[in-house]
């Protein structure tokens, strides 16, 4: 797992890659303050758990979007950005690999043909001018 600290602020954790083949037994992928949450799962045969359903929690006064992707087909280039908007991390994710941004901006370059990721962010979605603002796009492919 790679964990990308901001160079203007070194103690904020601003993006996680997660690769296919680190996925051992339960790992928590997140740490537990941030609203996006997720952990990785490899499991055996006949694995269950015990039935159950999920209860509301009272909201934060504030949160900001935070979004994953899963590479499920293709090739996916990342631009993670700095809190400052300048380029701190250009990973390549494959198949079975995953994104994880809790703050500073986020670019995707497509790789491949026929790519198919899995996005996630954390909601209620309430329109894009209540959920990000846009950063100069800079070079990508550099």
């Amino acid at each position: 797992m790679d964990k990308i600290y901001s160079k203007v602020e070194p103690d904020t954790l601003l993006h996680i890659v997660n690769r296919l083949d680190e996925i051992e037994g339960r790992t928590d992928i997140a740490p537990e303050e941030e609203f996006l949450q997720l952990a990785t799962l490899k499991m055996k045969k006949n694995t269950t758990f015990r039935p159950h359903k999920h209860i509301y929690k009272k909201g934060e006064e504030q949160c900001i979007a935070q979004e994953s992707w899963v590479v499920i087909k293709g090739k996916v280039k990342v631009i993670m950005y700095d809190l400052d908007d300048t380029i701190i991390a250009t990973p390549i994710l494959n198949p079975g690999d995953c994104s994880m941004t809790f703050r500073g901006g986020h670019n995707y370059l497509i790789l491949e043909e026929d790519t198919v990721v899995y996005e996630y962010k954390t909601g209620p979605y309430k329109g894009v001018e209540n959920d990000k603002t846009f950063l100069n796009q800079g070079d990508i492919n550099g």
